[in-house]
């Protein structure tokens, strides 16, 4: 009986761990700070910058998305306006503090725009006028929306893998 519960213990011991080599949080600091700055959960933007870079700060996508949050060059110039930066040019987009603070910024104002996370996470991917373009045509509910109801693919499979990945970090590493 104790062997069993030793071998119990040391098998969830070990699942905990291949699941935080799974899920890391590197640039911890900074994805608190601007997460925090922003009024966002940091386990979000954890979770944003997994699906999209899994923490790769040189990342690129084939559509021109760069760094960790995969922020396009033109969003970022229009973001950094609205904050009052500097733009950065492309290249400075693969600094993790550059991408991380532009990118969170970002994502506050498509909540604040949205008012919903599955509405924000899908125009984070797919772009603001497509998901207002959604909602306007009755495609995606504005007061409740699912991830299922997402019409495109890539920004269904986004979303979902996003609020579980949020919910994986949470259970990893906080409350």
């Amino acid at each position: 009986m104790l062997v069993a519960l030793l071998a119990m213990g040391l098998a969830l011991v070990a699942y905990r761990y291949v699941l935080l080599s799974l899920y890391p949080v590197p640039y911890r600091g900074l994805i608190w700070r601007y997460a925090t700055e922003n009024n966002l959960d940091p386990y979000l933007v954890a979770a944003v910058i997994k699906v999209e870079s899994n923490f790769r700060p040189d990342a690129v996508s084939s559509k021109g998305a760069v760094g960790l949050m995969q922020v396009m060059p033109d969003t970022a110039r229009w973001a950094a306006g609205r904050m009052g930066i500097p733009a950065p040019t492309t290249g400075e987009l693969s600094d993790p503090e550059t991408n991380i603070r532009i990118g969170t910024w970002y994502l506050a104002a498509l909540q604040t725009e949205f008012g919903n996370w599955v509405l924000s996470l899908a125009a984070y991917n797919a772009g603001r006028g497509v998901v207002r373009d959604w909602v306007d045509n009755g495609v995606l509910a504005g007061h409740n929306p699912v991830a299922d109801q997402i019409p495109f693919g890539e920004t269904k499979s986004f979303v979902r893998r996003v609020l579980q990945a949020q919910q994986r970090y949470r259970q990893l590493y906080g409350q």
